[in-house]
């Protein structure tokens, strides 16, 4: 199924066919509480079975990755030792919707530590989990991931006094063959072998080759191995769209290389394979941004997470090594990793799915706000009350930087004084800025969430040269992009925005009062499509090594629209295909001057007067005019002088979401 009869399944509310990375994997971040406590990450573990993989990310301190799998049931292995599995019945449950810890074990739930869980659902295509009892003879071992593995992870785990109850994590991975070993739990680069591993042979879709070395074969001890597959399809509606590589690529020295995997990652683990070297581990929920240095662990050791010079830099199609050093990028070395699509892969049919408007009072402290209903990907958050900046934050930017849609200036980073994390259930502002949580003032946060066929978010740097491609990932025509340049190269400049309403010769400046401007250096006088959207010379979009943010918005059916209409100077219902309303409005005229006003039902609307912001402006909330009304399928516009939103003749776009 192509992702517009993806859209039409959605406008039917009918379910979606196939099955999607959302549903096989989840990175979850969590605080331990010294007792019993749930993870609902929506990944069945119970039906299925698959993996949890944890590690306590704030210290050294019992801060072994923790390996649980249903294949064995309760005990626990780590991949930075060589111990046989530990524990016994009661540590974890396996659940429907993801797993429970039944106590406060120092390594995965103490009271007050920060942690990170990643947990991996078989399922053919993506992931299995194997199990057997060694026979010291050259064998076979059948598996169920329907495909050829990508990459094999095997480790002893019980009745292992005959290996002197030690073994090391032996890694098969295609890029290395089938005589080589990497070893997860030391830094030891690929080694050969001989047959003594693998037995000299390339698994295959139905069977692995196991030869009679006491690492993955001694007569008696128990064996446990996590298989990955590469680039087998599987998944989407169509069932061909890949979630998981296993690939490498071939060091240049040079920062900037390139690694094309079809998709944006959300975890990658990796290590160079040609020298001594840590295992790698980055996820997009603590932090795989644009900006500045990236947040690792590493699978070898037990080191609390730190952050590792700019790799991998993600972009739409896989990842960049922004770095030259020898660990990740040395000439000529050979780099290995596992790579996971991001998520969701679902077309959303509910707005609350992808939108929340959140309503909160300052405290001056460090301040979560959650309950959000899924992981937010870009925020915009004002003080209503006073004449502060509107912020504009995002995980793939990183929390710490900061853009401000009401003015011109380049991004800031602002550490953790606004914005201390973007994690699944939502965020946590810092007690630093008045922009965001001073102590008593009301605020407004709107959190959007990337979905195919309703927002996505790309990051670029620009050429300077007109016609420029940029992939994106919303998998429909966007109708609605704003693009700001991030960096200061050349001065700073307005936000850039596209509407299919105005076309590809105009851009209305987001942020100011300006109607729609002619100009072809914008957009190269060209359409944007499902695939790519294209830009000019002027350097609010494409100036030569300057860098920017691009933010694509499309119609949904039931879940968004992007429109305009022609004011008629009273009132009139703008429909927009929804069962129950809209719960955010954006509105700008283009024809002349006019605010960027936005509307949102925490704020308020209702049959009566409805607070509004101005984007463009750092200036409170207005509470004393009925500029709109709720209307079942969309909303109504009523013309009135203190907004101008339904002027007669007037020409205007909007953003509307159920």
């Amino acid at each position: 199924m192509t992702l517009a009869k993806s859209l039409q399944a959605a406008a039917g509310n009918a379910a979606a066919e196939g099955v999607y990375i959302e549903d096989v994997f989840s990175t979850y971040l969590y605080t331990g509480n010294g007792s019993t406590q749930t993870i609902n990450n929506g990944i069945d573990l119970a039906g299925e079975g698959g993996l949890v993989w944890a590690k306590k990310r704030n210290s050294a301190t019992d801060g072994n990755h923790i390996l649980f799998d249903t294949a064995r049931g309760q005990p626990w292995l780590s991949t930075n030792n060589t111990s046989a599995q530990l524990g016994s019945s009661g540590l974890i449950n396996y659940n429907s919707d993801g797993f429970g810890w039944t106590f406060g074990s120092a390594s995965w739930n103490s009271s007050g530590d920060t942690f990170a869980s990643w947990t991996f659902r078989k399922q053919p295509k993506f992931f299995d989990v194997v199990t057997w009892t060694g026979n010291s003879t050259a064998r076979t071992i059948a598996h169920n991931l329907g495909s050829v593995p990508g990459c094999i992870m095997v480790k002893a785990y019980g009745n292992m006094a005959s290996i002197g109850n030690a073994s090391d994590w032996l890694v098969y991975h295609r890029s290395t063959g089938n005589t080589n070993v990497t070893f997860l739990n030391t830094t030891t680069g690929s080694t050969d072998y001989g047959s003594a591993a693998w037995n000299s042979t390339t698994p295959t879709s139905t069977v692995f080759s196991l030869g009679t070395d006491s690492n993955v074969n001694q007569n008696s001890v128990q064996y446990v191995a996590y298989l990955f597959a590469h680039d087998a399809g599987g998944f989407g509606e169509s069932g061909e769209e890949n979630v998981v590589s296993c690939g490498s690529y071939t060091g240049t020295g040079v920062a900037g290389l390139a690694v094309t995997l079809g998709y944006d990652p959300q975890w990658i683990l990796w290590k160079n394979a040609s020298q001594l070297s840590d295992w790698n581990l980055f996820d997009n929920m603590r932090g795989m941004t644009v900006s500045g240095d990236q947040v690792r662990l590493r699978p070898n050791l037990s080191n609390a997470e730190g952050t590792y010079a700019q790799f991998p830099f993600p972009t739409a199609t896989g990842f960049i090594v922004n770095e030259a050093s020898a660990p990740v990028n040395g000439s000529g070395d050979t780099m290995i990793y596992i790579a996971i699509r991001r998520g969701p892969m679902k077309v959303p049919t509910d707005g609350t799915e992808v939108f929340k408007p959140n309503t909160y009072t300052g405290t001056g402290a460090v301040l979560p706000i959650t309950g959000m209903g899924f992981p937010p990907d870009f925020l915009l958050t004002k003080d209503r009350q006073f004449g502060n900046d509107w912020c504009a934050q995002d995980k793939l930017r990183g929390p710490s930087q900061y853009l401000r849609p009401n003015g011109t200036g380049a991004e800031l980073n602002l550490g953790t004084a606004q914005l201390v994390s973007i994690d699944q259930t939502g965020v946590t502002y810092g007690s630093g800025s008045s922009s965001t949580n001073f102590n008593g003032s009301p605020y407004i946060n709107l959190s959007f969430r990337r979905a195919p066929g309703f927002f996505d978010e790309v990051c670029y740097t620009g050429d300077g040269i007109a016609g420029r491609a940029i992939t994106h990932n919303l998998g429909v025509t966007p109708e609605w992009m704003i693009v700001k340049r991030r960096s200061n190269n050349d001065g700073a400049g307005y936000w850039a925005s596209y509407s299919a309403a105005t076309g590809n010769t105009q851009s209305t400046q987001f942020g100011t009062v300006a109607a729609a401007l002619t100009n072809s250096t914008f957009w190269n006088n060209t359409s944007p499509t499902s695939t790519n959207f294209t830009v000019g010379t002027i350097t609010r979009v494409n100036g030569s090594a300057e860098t920017y943010v691009a933010y694509l918005f499309a119609s949904c059916p039931g879940v968004s629209k992007c429109g305009s209409y022609t004011g008629n100077g009273s009132s009139q219902t703008i429909p927009c295909g929804f069962a129950a309303g809209a719960r955010f409005v954006l509105i700008k005229r283009t024809d002349s001057t006019g605010d960027w006003y936005v509307w949102d039902s925490a704020r308020g609307i209702v049959a009566g007067n409805d607070p509004h912001l101005s984007l463009n402006t750092t200036a409170a909330e207005v509470t004393t005019d009925d500029s709109v009304d709720p209307a079942s399928t969309g909303f109504i516009v009523n013309q009135l002088a203190a907004t101008n939103i339904n002027v007669t003749s007037a020409s205007y776009i909007f953003l509307a979401i159920a």
